[in-house]
């Protein structure tokens, strides 16, 4: 199906929950934020119902977001039951990684194929402070799990903050030795953390993303190291997306960059997002949203396939600079 701009929309991110164990500075509060009512959450069968809805527009794939979804109950069935619909290409989940080392092989048992894992740095006490919690540790045990359960590919994600001076070479190396695709995502105020007032973190902290490759090359050659090189179309792991890869010679995964901040890509986007309470967004960048969940329990899956249609059809051509919303992205779905 595609949108009024001509684009093909085939991709929906799905928030779980809004629940999340770590307490990331650029993503809530300490204390947390005020959590949807038990009532108001989308449940489990409503998700599956409406996944079902979206394949008629066209779905074909579905990334599950938090929050940390993992923390969901019944995310193994809701994985099962998705993969099971026809027209459906692959299941992929975004986390902290927290919880998959008990978790890994029976998400991939259920159908997941693919991960995202949510990691801005390989210092623990850095990390400690970035997301309130000791669980460095923990999170890299996640990285290993990912692996040894055949998930493919693995992402890590990494959120670019200049003054937080991150050992992005470090982070490239992983690439090296394993199958690991490193991610570097320019940062973007969103929500609360629009303002930044409490942070300390402004413009000046984006880190543009040609910038980054450049310094990641020269601490490469200063090291002994090959720089990267661009990948081809048929060189990067799959599900691409809005990401620039790039490989050391030899290495067995990549070095990819998203760039919404210095290289809009909105022309590409190809994807909607459900919130967890059910509600529908366009763009990531806008507060505009469509009620499913009130559409699917006051008139069912033909009420929900006429809000996908609407939602479709007010998708925006391009967020315009604009990156700051209402919501932050444990409560929009990352």
């Amino acid at each position: 199906m595609k949108d009024g701009h001509g684009r093909t929309i085939d991709y929906l991110r799905i928030s779980l929950t809004d629940r999340c164990n770590l307490r990331c500075v650029y993503c809530m509060p300490e204390e947390g934020i005020d959590l949807i009512e038990h009532e108001d959450i989308l449940r489990i069968e409503e998700i599956q119902r409406i996944v079902r809805v979206a394949v008629r527009i066209g779905i074909r794939s579905v990334r599950l977001t938090g929050g940390e979804p993992t923390v969901r109950r019944g995310i193994e069935d809701l994985i099962s039951d998705i993969v099971s619909l026809p027209d459906i290409r692959n299941v992929s989940l975004t986390t902290n990684g927290i919880l998959l080392p008990r978790m890994a092989r029976r998400l991939r048992e259920a159908g997941l194929s693919r991960v995202n894992i949510s990691l801005d740095t390989l210092d623990r006490q850095q990390y400690a402070r970035i997301t309130r919690r000791d669980c460095l540790p923990a999170a890299l045990a996640g990285i290993d799990a990912a692996l040894e359960a055949g998930l493919d590919p693995v992402k890590i994600n990494a959120v670019t903050v200049r003054s937080l001076n991150q050992d992005y070479f470090e982070f490239a190396k992983m690439s090296i030795d394993r199958p690991l695709h490193v991610r570097f995502i320019e940062y973007m105020p969103v929500g609360d953390s629009a303002g930044i007032d409490g942070l300390g973190w402004g413009e000046r902290d984006v880190y543009p993303s040609h910038q980054l490759v450049e310094d990641i090359n020269a601490r490469a050659i200063s090291q002994g190291f090959s720089p990267l090189e661009a990948c081809d179309g048929d060189s990067g792991p799959i599900g691409w997306g809005p990401a620039r890869y790039f490989a050391f010679p030899g290495a067995q995964g990549t070095v990819g960059v998203i760039s919404p901040r210095s290289r809009h890509f909105c022309g590409d986007c190809n994807r909607l997002r459900l919130t967890a309470e059910g509600k529908l967004r366009p763009c990531l960048f806008s507060d505009r949203e469509f009620d499913v969940r009130a559409a699917l329990r006051s008139g069912g899956e033909e009420a929900v396939y006429a809000v996908f249609l609407e939602a479709l059809g007010e998708k925006p051509d391009d967020h315009h600079d604009r990156v700051g919303t209402r919501r932050g992205m444990s409560q929009i779905g990352g």
